[in-house]
């Protein structure tokens, strides 16, 4: 087989169909997954990532293999893509999460097709392909990271993104949550492994700037893994944001190691301030934790919290929002995020609700956490919806980002507060315009100085928490939750 052309495509949301639909949040962070998987390729072929959200795609073309990532809300876009190529005789791979759980639906629309991770099957298929007998579907089951390549970063269009430098050490997460996507993803088999610890090393110092931003669904979800790497990652000079769970926050010493080596922002699923939606949701790790003595040790830290709370679980009723958006106000979180829970299929959650009749729309454009698709049990869908924007609209107006800035004893928190939150949110027209310029990387400088600016109080308090030096913050609190 010779020199092939191959076109990999991250289709943007159906509604969208445009590279400025929402650009903000959709020009955050490149297609690694497709990075990734360019990596295998043989490096004398001709290959080229289009991410639809921050450019447009072009269809004149004629490559020869044609992959394309598919998630919920942005499915039928990309089946309208893979039409008209394989219509133009190119081979079509699909591959990603609703692949995963719709495999049927997608078969319509492709020549191959990717069952979960792709670690195991895409050199086989590359393989495969070298013979001309493809298979018509690859099932993930040998999963590792071992040995996998570094992303084609060379690939990746920099400029265009606020966070170019993404990294993923890790897959998936070692909790079950009902509503979690990546159960429908990871069907049933080893859901959660890390890379080496010298390769996640190796990857870092390969990127250029002070930045990084770690995409892993749990980047603290193997204490071992995670205690090594922030060790290595000490003396490198990097600012850093995440995602980890409540549980892990309050265990002893993981965390101070990450604040010693450059966490800035933490992203917390706190879903709801309810223990009984907790337990019908199969989130044990937020059970009988403190989420207060939480956010205490993370501010302790110089560390901010970017919230996550998800409306509409059977125990919600119209109070959740105004209860919610005071405590997440009280707290002074820097930056919340909201969602309407969505039945994504695959999902524990999804087969419930199917169960009892209460899915209410299969349009996966609607799910988009932003939309009802399914019967509430204590409010109606209006109403849902309704609470839903309320709620960002109210932890987003001037006054409640006044007063979280304000719940904090130092003025350099106080002024990041405020920067931070109110940059995000409150100048959504300069954002508009420097992504429409493709100039969002010029941004990156002002980011990393918000991000660094801890004041030499907290660093000092990290040094010590690194060292035992003080253990307050450290215990483990165990409170029930209170719905406040």
């Amino acid at each position: 087989m010779g020199v092939m052309k191959v076109k990999m495509i991250l289709p943007a949301l159906t509604e969208a169909k445009s590279p400025f639909f929402r650009p903000i949040k959709y020009s955050l962070f490149p297609p690694l997954g497709l990075a990734t998987l360019a990596a295998y390729l043989p490096p004398e072929w001709d290959i080229e990532i289009v991410d639809e959200h921050v450019e447009s795609l072009r269809l004149d073309d004629k490559p020869d293999l044609v992959v394309i990532q598919v998630y919920i809300t942005n499915a039928y876009r990309a089946y309208e893509i893979a039409d008209h190529y394989r219509v133009q005789g190119a081979y079509v791979c699909l591959g990603g999460l609703h692949v995963t759980s719709q495999p049927d639906e997608a078969a319509q629309h492709a020549d191959t097709l990717f069952i979960g991770p792709g670690e195991d099957t895409w050199p086989q298929f590359l393989a495969d392909l070298q013979t001309w007998f493809p298979q018509k579907v690859y099932r993930s089951h040998n999963r590792s990271l071992v040995g996998a390549p570094q992303p084609r970063r060379d690939l990746i269009k920099r400029h265009l993104y606020l966070v170019p430098n993404s990294i993923v050490v890790s897959r998936g997460c070692p909790h079950r949550c009902d509503f979690c996507y990546k159960e429908a993803f990871f069907q049933g088999g080893k859901s959660f492994y890390t890379q080496s610890v010298d390769a996640a090393l190796s990857e870092i110092e390969s990127l250029p700037g002070k930045h990084l931003y770690f995409l892993d669904d749990h980047l603290f979800g193997n204490p071992h893994f995670a205690s090594s790497l922030f060790e290595g990652m000490r003396g490198m000079g990097r600012v850093w944001q995440a995602a980890a769970t409540v549980n892990s926050v309050l265990q002893p010493g993981l965390l101070e190691k990450a604040a010693h080596a450059g966490l800035r922002s933490l992203f917390l699923g706190f879903e709801t301030l309810d223990p009984k939606n907790l337990r019908a949701q199969h989130k044990y790790q937020n059970l009988n934790w403190d989420y207060n003595a939480a956010i205490k040790r993370l501010r302790d830290l110089g560390v901010m919290v970017n919230a996550s709370f998800v409306f509409g679980m059977d125990h919600d009723n119209e109070s959740v929002f105004e209860r919610t958006v005071a405590w997440a106000v009280e707290q002074g979180l820097e930056t919340a995020t909201f969602h309407i829970l969505t039945p994504y299929p695959g999902t524990a959650l999804h087969q419930r609700l199917d169960s009892q009749g209460r899915i209410t729309s299969q349009n996966w454009d609607l799910y988009d956490t932003r939309h009802t698709v399914f019967k509430p049990a204590k409010m109606s869908a209006e109403t849902l919806e309704a609470g839903y924007w309320r709620a960002y609209r109210d932890f987003y107006r001037w006054g409640s980002i006044l007063k979280g800035s304000s719940s904090k004893e130092l003025w350099s928190q106080r002024l990041r507060h405020l920067a931070y939150s109110g940059g995000w949110k409150k100048f959504e027209p300069l954002w508009d315009w420097v992504i429409r310029i493709k100039r969002v990387g010029n941004l990156i400088p002002l980011l990393e100085t918000i991000l660094s600016s801890t004041s030499a109080n907290q660093k000092s308090g990290m040094i010590l928490h690194s060292m035992g030096g003080s253990t307050g913050s450290q215990e483990r609190t165990r409170a029930a939750l209170d719905p406040r």
